[in-house]
């Protein structure tokens, strides 16, 4: 049987990284035939290649997803990935454009994957008229802007901590824990939300329950091909990488 081909276009490494690898998950016989950063990129992939579905960034470096989707939508089926929910959730809602929230969860990706496969055996929809819709939604609005200020609990205390002042974020029970070079605190908020709200050039996650700041990193420890170890510069504790992170520390 053919393989069913997709092209992937994302301009962040890690949220493209993190799309690639749970698309493997989900959908195990899908061919990624390309992986780009930009829309330029997109087009000339889309061109080379001919995928029946691409996974389209809606703001990339050159042409957005927008203007990629008008080009070949009429030839491939669409999926958004966005973290723009507030400007462009009722446009997908009409159900003619699939999407993708960042960062990507596994159940909704099943879901995304499950109408996309039932779209594949019809031609792709015709999305003139949604994309104009986008557009204008979008038009003007500039990207949120990246956490800079954490409050979190030290003893009685509330404190404002500077984000790039954090080593990690860590999962501990009901609360994230929030590690700096001297001392810690404890926030309520899941480290699924911080990552969406976090400049993924700077802190990377390296497993479910930890996201490390990049700049605070000495080194990585690899015991075996199975397992490796994030070394902090100022601290002793070793954070563990999980698998699906791996790829992150191949060039160290």
């Amino acid at each position: 049987m053919t393989p069913i081909t997709a092209l992937i276009a994302e301009d962040e490494p890690l949220m493209r990284e993190r799309l690639k690898e749970k698309l493997a998950e989900t959908w195990p016989e899908l061919s990624i035939v390309a992986e780009v950063a930009d829309g330029d990129a997109a087009l000339a992939a889309f061109d080379a290649h001919s995928p029946q579905v691409a996974f389209l960034d809606i703001r990339m470096p050159g042409r957005s997803g927008l203007d990629v989707a008008a080009l070949i939508g009429g030839e491939c089926h669409i999926v958004f990935v966005t973290a723009y929910d507030q400007y462009a959730v009722q446009a997908f809602e009409t159900g003619a454009i699939d999407y993708l929230l960042k960062p990507v969860e596994a159940d909704r990706l099943a879901a995304t994957v499950e109408r996309v496969r039932a779209k594949l055996a019809s031609p792709p929809a015709d999305l003139a008229h949604l994309l104009d819709d986008l557009r204008a939604r979008l038009q003007g609005q500039a990207p949120p802007p990246r956490l800079r200020w954490i409050k979190a609990a030290v003893g009685k205390q509330v404190k404002l901590i500077a984000v790039g002042d954090i080593v990690y974020f860590q999962s501990d029970t009901k609360y994230t824990r929030v590690v700096l070079a001297q001392s810690e605190a404890l926030i309520r908020t899941p480290l699924k939300d911080l990552i969406a709200e976090l400049d993924p050039q700077q802190f990377w996650q390296i497993h479910r329950g930890t996201i490390v700041n990049a700049s605070a990193i000495a080194g990585v420890l690899r015991e075996d091909a199975e397992k490796q170890y994030v070394l902090l510069k100022g601290r002793a504790e070793r954070l563990p990488v999980s698998r699906q992170f791996v790829h992150l520390f191949k060039q160290m």
